[in-house]
């Protein structure tokens, strides 16, 4: 179908429209950056609390964000469908302003972890941001607008780290309630994605919002086509069309013209669940961004963020270690800033398989000179400083890219519920196992196994991976039928 070249206004709203979704996911880096400053406060006799927290405490306070959010993640496909993307993104704010409201009038010990908990049902709406800003981006600069939910995320975590140094204790939660309110004002100025509006029946409200993101005028050529490109994915019959490989225009032309094709809101839909179950290509495409989602996490990133003070006071003795781990989270937002920039040039599947074999390169050398200590001691911080730059050029940002565009819209939520779910429990697991693996192997071949695994990586990638650049998700959903019913290269 004919693709309409993006204006420059319309890049313009769509970049700014994106700020404001991302900027939920910044608002996750500033209750994920909170604790590690005020650890030493509030372990001090000294404390503001109404007692010092014990080590066990401290524990908890670090890590409950991401129970909150895993248990708060599996609601997340159904409020996306049922409330909409801007609602469900306005919704998924208001844990942010309980909890800084909380914290902010509290001494309670227990009432501030209750509150960092509360935090991390906030932080499952990444899911929310993720969708609503793929539906309002053209296909042409799509993967650079979706990586804004990655970058995003360090923006906030550099900016919470600035107001820690710079502020007191209570002005920087006031700094906080204050954005995370401003967070869900500024939603409010934005229209609703089209693709949910269509699937409630509101042709004329979806009209509105298409003119309002590609700065068309109402009732025009362009409306009218894009209104049809969104009908085409959100029709059930185009998905058995494309299971059955039946690629003739002829049939794809009669689809779109005949208005009794589409399925209304009068008319019984079929659940997400009973889709998903039926839908080839959607299983399909929901395995391959688990497989990518999980091998990604598992290549030792956020066990370096752990152990980044530790390494960095043997490497660099002389610089602060907190100074060097700010520098860290600057080397981190750098390359997934840059790799917004590559997706839609060079493409999901090459960054992958690149930053993956990489990432795998450096992690090797890593384990190496932990275990053998065979170079100086700044080869060490060098390395790290490397595989963070690598593994975000590319590697980190790509499974939630995926996550966003590659399910229709029908199971687009739950699907991105799942993916979600499976970042959480993978960051958790993680972490848990990583503590007895160091006590029982040793820090250097850890990182030998998390080489292994970005090998792998790369390899699953290079094989396995279609790529997504500049399509529809109408147009990848064939990308993802088995081998024996589809070429063996994907159009691009």
């Amino acid at each position: 179908m004919e693709e309409f070249k993006l204006k420059k206004s319309a890049f313009l709203v769509q970049i700014a429209s994106t700020m404001i979704i991302a900027n939920l996911v910044s608002l996750t880096g500033f209750i994920y950056a909170w604790p590690s400053y005020t650890f030493a406060v509030f372990k001090s006799n000294e404390t503001i609390l109404d007692a010092p927290m014990t080590t066990a405490q401290l524990s908890l306070l670090g890590s409950i964000t991401n129970i909150g959010a895993l248990v708060a993640t599996p609601f997340c496909g159904y409020t996306v469908d049922k409330f909409g993307r801007k609602y469900s993104a306005m919704l998924f704010g208001l844990p942010y302003v309980m909890t800084w409201a909380l914290i902010s009038v509290s001494k309670s010990v227990y009432v501030i972890i209750f509150a960092v908990g509360l935090a991390g049902v906030g932080a499952a709406g990444q899911a929310v941001s993720s969708v609503f800003i793929s539906e309002i981006s053209h296909d042409s600069i799509r993967g650079g607008l979706t990586s804004t939910t990655v970058s995003g995320f360090f923006v906030g975590l550099l900016f919470s780290y600035a107001l820690g140094g710079y502020l007191s204790y209570y002005n920087v939660l006031y700094v906080h309630l204050t954005l995370s309110v401003f967070y869900i004002v500024m939603l409010a100025l934005l229209k609703e994605s089209p693709v949910f509006l269509l699937k409630c029946g509101k042709e004329k409200e979806a009209a509105e919002s298409i003119a309002f993101y590609h700065r068309f005028e109402l009732n025009s050529k362009e409306i009218e086509i894009e209104i049809k490109k969104i009908k085409l994915q959100l029709d059930p019959k185009i998905n058995l069309i494309l299971e059955a490989g039946n690629d003739d225009a002829k049939v794809t032309a009669e689809l779109l013209d005949d208005p009794l094709s589409f399925t209304t809101k009068d008319e019984k839909r079929e659940s997400a669940w009973q889709f998903l179950r039926r839908s080839e290509t959607s299983k399909n495409a929901l395995l391959a961004v688990l497989i990518v989602m999980a091998i990604t996490i598992s290549m030792g990133s956020i066990v370096l963020q752990v152990y980044a003070e530790p390494l960095f006071m043997e490497a660099l003795p002389t610089m602060d270690p907190n100074t060097c781990s700010i520098l860290l989270a600057v080397a981190y937002l750098v390359a997934s800033l840059v790799c917004g920039c590559m997706l839609d040039k060079y493409g999901r599947k090459s960054l992958m398989t690149v930053t993956s074999m990489l990432s795998g390169i450096l992690t090797s050398l890593l384990g190496s000179q932990l275990h053998v200590h065979w170079a100086p001691h700044w080869f060490t911080a060098f390395c790290i400083y490397g595989y963070s730059l690598v593994y975000n050029l590319g590697a980190a940002v790509v499974p939630f890219v995926l996550t966003a565009e590659v399910f229709l819209p029908e199971v687009r939520g739950l699907c991105n519920s799942f993916s979600m779910a499976c970042m959480w429990i993978m960051n958790f697991g993680t972490i848990i196992v990583f503590y007895p693996l160091v006590q029982i192997f040793g820090l250097g071949p850890i990182f030998y196994g998390f080489s292994v695994v970005c090998f792998l990586g790369a390899a699953y990638s290079h094989f396995c991976l279609p790529e997504t650049k500049g399509l529809s998700a109408d147009a990848i959903q064939p990308l993802f039928l088995k081998k024996s019913r589809r070429r063996c290269q994907p159009r691009v």
